[in-house]
């Protein structure tokens, strides 16, 4: 299984140390999992308040052309 481990705050920056009592979030699931360790539940609310700009079910889409067509624009 393949699982990235974010150990910098996302929200604050900051390097963190000892992570196994922090506050966490796994983005993604099954193979290719993303784990991001917060420095308080503050920081992570902080993250997981943050707007998605296209919802997973619509990945198939890039943000510099989002149609179905996929004509070039410029």
């Amino acid at each position: 299984m393949f699982n990235i481990i974010c150990t910098t705050d996302p929200i604050s920056g900051k390097d963190l140390k000892d992570i196994s009592k922090l506050p966490h979030v796994i983005e993604g699931s099954g193979n290719g999992n993303l784990t991001i360790y917060f420095e308080s539940e503050a920081t992570r609310k902080a993250y997981l308040d943050i707007p998605v700009q296209r919802p997973a079910t619509e990945h198939r889409l890039n943000l510099d052309n989002p149609t179905e067509v996929f004509i070039d624009e410029g």
